[in-house]
Parts: structure tokens; sequence; C-alpha cells
């Protein structure tokens, strides 16, 4: 039986039975990759029944890192390809094998995009279209169309590109942050794939955020990624469309309200896209393939 190649990082809290399902899942593939759950400082039994695990790894936090949590999980694989994973989401069987042999191959891309696969009866998640049709095509050196968004539980990323970039972003915490990495990706010259051949299970969890909570924070994320990459007028045109509202809409103001407390830190940390990256960004938009959100 071959050596694995793929570490699966999964990211928790507060979801210990879920959880379980999902590394006994996991567990199953053969070969049996290393696992490495980080615990986002979950109030439950969540990371102690994860421990009692045979294979997996934990790392306990003292306070909720959000999705930046997995840059722990990947720091401390050792191998050089890492599947996420979401404590609601598990891998196919030949998934992670067929990952291998992609990024093997073609030495340039950094990241897969896989097909997500959503509850019992296996119905294709609308992101896999979205990817499918990307209107910034497919060059004859890659194994699919290239992409700027994806949802992090049907990802498996090259371990050195993750790590070159910095990973998934603390200042953005939860939402939307797979849009950064991957422009953050793409502008280090690294490549990213839809691989519909390689497929992720999603059984959305029960305890889910409320969808408002979601929009709303999405929002706030993606006017930070504008200032963090984006050019000046693009900023102040959506910054200043937000304000415009606040005054006489409520989720308006609120969103504007988190995007003026983390303005200082996200100026600090600007670096304008290259320009064909701003380029393929706005080729997205126009088409109305902007990047996935889960």
């Amino acid at each position: 039986m071959s050596t694995p190649r793929t570490t699966v990082v999964i990211a928790t809290r507060n979801r210990a039975a879920e959880l379980h399902r999902t590394l006994t899942r996991v567990r199953a593939l053969r070969p049996a990759p290393p696992i490495i759950v980080v615990d986002n400082a979950s109030s439950d039994d969540t990371a102690a029944r994860a421990a009692g695990v045979a294979g997996v790894r934990v790392i306990r936090l003292r306070r909720n890192l959000g999705a930046a949590a997995r840059n722990l999980g990947v720091a401390g694989a050792v191998t050089p390809f890492v599947a996420f994973a979401d404590d609601d989401s598990w891998w196919a069987e030949d998934a992670l094998p067929v990952a291998e042999r992609l990024l093997t191959a073609h030495p340039r891309v950094a990241l897969l995009a896989g097909r997500t696969l959503v509850g019992p009866t296996d119905a294709d998640d609308p992101v896999n279209r979205q990817l499918a049709d990307s209107p910034l095509g497919q060059a004859p050196d890659l194994p699919g169309p290239s992409i700027l968004g994806f949802l992090a539980c049907a990802a498996i990323v090259r371990r050195q590109a993750f790590l070159e970039v910095g990973g998934f972003s603390r200042l953005l915490h939860f939402g939307a942050e797979e849009r950064l990495l991957a422009v953050d990706l793409a502008a280090r010259g690294w490549a990213l794939c839809y691989a519909e051949q390689v497929r992720a299970h999603h059984h959305p969890s029960s305890t889910r955020p409320p969808p408002a909570w979601r929009v709303r924070i999405e929002r706030r994320n993606n006017a930070l990624i504008d200032w963090l990459r984006r050019p000046w007028r693009r900023c102040l045109a959506e910054t200043g469309g937000l304000l415009w509202a606040a005054p006489r809409d409520g989720e308006s103001r609120r969103v504007a309200a988190g995007v003026l407390r983390r303005l200082p830190a996200a100026l600090v940390r600007r670096s304008r896209l290259p320009p064909e990256i701003e380029r393929q960004a706005r080729t997205l938009e126009h088409s109305d393939g902007e990047e996935p959100s889960p």
C-alpha cells in the first residue's frame, strides 16, 4: 500500500458528534491519511472525542481563530499536500490519490477545487457549475479550468504554496476567506484549478449560523478584501455605498461598522494585485462568475 502524501486538516468548534462522523469517514480512506484536527476553543467535548480516534492529532486553541485555525494544521503537516475538510464534510474514496497525481503532474498548480456533493443524494453544489464554466478558461498545461475562488471543504493545496502566502487571513476570521487566499496564490504566480474528478461530500451541519449573519460577515469581508488588494477607486466606491446606505438600512450599518473597525489593520496589510490578476478578477465580476461563497 502506498504511503499517503496528503494530510487532512479539519478546523472545528463545538460539533463533537458531527466531527466524529467525519473522522470515521476519513479514517476509512485507503491509504488512511494523517489527520490533524484544530479545535477552535470548543466548550464541549469536541477535542477530547477527536483525540480518542486513532491516527488523529488534535491541536487545541485557547481562542477561536476562525478559518485561520487551518493554518496551524497545515504548518503541522509533513506531507507535500493538504486536503481541507470541515467537521460536516469528508472526501470520496478515490479523491486524495487522484488529487495527488494531478498535483504531482502539474507543478504549477497550488490548489485544486473539487466537486462538492451535498447531502445523502449527492446533489451537485451550485458552485460546481460556476467553477466548471469559469470565464478564465483553461491553460494547456493545467488539469482543469482556471479559477479564483473555491470552497475550503473541497480544496486540496500544495503545502509549500499555502505557507508561502501565509494561509488564511486572521483579519477576516471567517467568511470569504477563500477569495483572499485564491488571489494571493495567483499573485505569487501559482495556478488554481477546478478538478471535477476530485469529489468531496458535504452534509451541512444543523448548527450553522443564521443565513443573515453569514451574509453580513461575507459583505464585510468582501469589502475588506477590496481594501487589502484592489484599486483605491473600487475601495472608496464600495465602502462609500455602504456608508450611504447605513442610515436607512440596519444591515448595511452593521456591515459598515465592521469594515471601519478593521480598516486600519487592512491598510497595514494592503498589497495591490498584479495587473494580470486584477484583470482576471474583473473578468469574473463582469461575467457574473464571481468567486463562490459557501
